[in-house]
């Protein structure tokens, strides 16, 4: 029997273990397994043997080491909002679905943070922090995991005021390859105790373990929120005014982009009515007389740079209504293709390299006639070009594949990075050798084979190739 042959027969046998071990929890159903075989991405799919529906870390515990016995492939799988393939088993295995470990472990409203499993939804934590008057503040846009958003080192519009994942969590709590679980740090707010880990597994995307909790810091509810939107004719003098802003210091909570392509499709999609423009949305926290201050700075510069038709509410329902061009943007792009696959670009640039790397991208655009609205986190230098591939469309695929070569180098070229929260998946691991070079992707190779020396966590993804 040849040796592949040979593996195959001893992972069958260590599936048949799992099978007795867990019972109901472990599913083979087609419809189960075509579930955990792809992201939200355009990546194609690859489905696992089967799924384990884990409910405690003790669970992660006994099948990683049944994995590691028989050299079984573990793939982590939270709900599936990922973009680059992170969740696709292209070696087969098993899927390690956490979305049934979701409970809420303990909030201290003293201390400002909490812990929870790693199944916990960050709506599902801001409707329990809400009445305490409390929030946790990364909001990618969809309704992820928090142990995903830790795995993919996630974060979203209010990262300009708050930070991204890696400054809010605290500690995780991980199951490595060989089955032993550590706490990578206590709940101090801060600490010199040797070597990062906690940083090390943030953004590691399941490859070198599989968190199991999370302890997060908490943010108490501003006193008065403030939205407001104004328009731009000219794309160029939105992104500058943007950079102005942060260049001052003004405390803005959120900047969001949204350029003349991205509003119409929202418009189109949602049932909106917002001006032709490219527009950007604002939100700032604090006390009433701080937001209403922050909010005529941000007017005033707005001004000087050619902004008009400025709106600004404290209202909720106001607010909602404004934000919905922003969250149903993606989506709205989307609809335009039925079927089609969502492929999002995802550079982040230094500030003041930012306007001119969005408008050489416009330019690119319109040379190479391919539709893709651009939106992003524009106050952390951070967006995306929102492209669709209509369904069994490979020319256009490589198309748009071509363009984000361009894109991806226009910001290596500035300082910057081929992503700024999606990370690198098996959809980036060519730009990861771009951006850090091989010595650096080296070292990261070293760390994956000292503590996965039998490549079962996610293999092929971040730092190699192929499947």
């Amino acid at each position: 029997m040849s040796e592949s042959l040979e593996l195959g027969a001893v992972q069958k046998e260590g599936i048949g273990r799992l099978r007795a071990m867990f019972g109901e929890k472990l599913s083979s159903a087609a419809a189960v397994l075509e579930q955990h075989s792809h992201d939200e991405s355009h990546h194609a799919p690859a489905s696992p043997d089967v799924v384990l529906f884990a409910e405690s870390t003790e669970d992660v515990v006994n099948c990683v080491h049944v994995c590691r016995d028989y050299q079984i492939p573990v793939v982590p799988f939270g709900v599936g909002t990922s973009l680059e393939g992170h969740v696709q088993a292209l070696r087969g295995g098993v899927s390690l679905d956490m979305s049934r470990m979701s409970r809420i472990l303990r909030v201290s409203e003293e201390d400002m943070d909490c812990t929870v499993e790693a199944g916990v939804t960050r709506r599902q934590l801001a409707d329990h922090l809400k009445p305490r008057g409390l929030f946790f503040p990364v909001d990618p846009g969809a309704d992820a995991t928090l142990g995903g958003m830790a795995a993919t080192g996630a974060s979203g519009t209010t990262t300009v005021r708050y930070g991204a994942m890696r400054e809010v969590v605290l500690s995780l709590k991980v199951v490595l390859p060989n089955g032993e679980v550590i706490e990578t740090a206590r709940r101090a707010r801060k600490t010199s105790a040797g070597y990062d880990l906690t940083r090390l597994f943030i953004g590691s995307e399941g490859t070198l373990g599989i968190v199991t909790e999370l302890s997060l810091r908490l943010f108490g509810i501003p006193e008065s929120t403030l939205t407001a939107i104004v328009q731009f004719d000219d794309l160029h003098a939105a992104i500058s005014a943007v950079s102005h802003i942060i260049q001052l210091g003004v405390r803005v909570a959120r900047i969001e982009l949204l350029d003349r392509a991205a509003v119409s499709a929202v418009n189109k999609h949602s049932g909106l009515s917002l001006a032709p423009n490219h527009l950007l949305l604002f939100e700032f926290h604090g006390s009433p007389k701080s937001v209403t201050d922050d909010a005529e700075a941000t007017l005033g510069v707005m001004t000087e740079f050619g902004g008009s038709d400025w709106e600004s509410t404290t209202d909720q329902g106001e607010r909602t209504r404004l934000w919905r061009a922003r969250h149903d943007a993606a989506w709205a792009v989307r609809a335009a293709y039925p079927g089609g696959q969502l492929f999002i670009t995802d550079v982040c640039v230094p500030i003041s390299q930012l306007a001119n790397t969005i408008e050489a991208t416009h330019s690119d655009l319109a040379e190479h006639d391919l539709f893709g609205p651009i939106i992003g986190h524009v106050g952390d230098g951070n967006f995306h070009v929102v492209c669709v591939v209509p369904p069994n469309d490979s020319a256009e695929l490589r198309k748009i594949q071509a363009f984000n070569e361009r894109l991806i180098t226009r910001a290596l070229a500035v300082g910057g990075t081929c992503t700024g929260e999606h990370g690198i998946g098996l959809g980036k691991i060519s730009h990861l050798h771009r951006e850090l070079g091989e010595s650096a992707v080296d070292v990261m190779r070293a760390i994956k084979s000292a503590i996965d020396p039998q490549n079962i966590m996610n293999p092929g993804k971040v730092t190699t190739n192929g499947r």
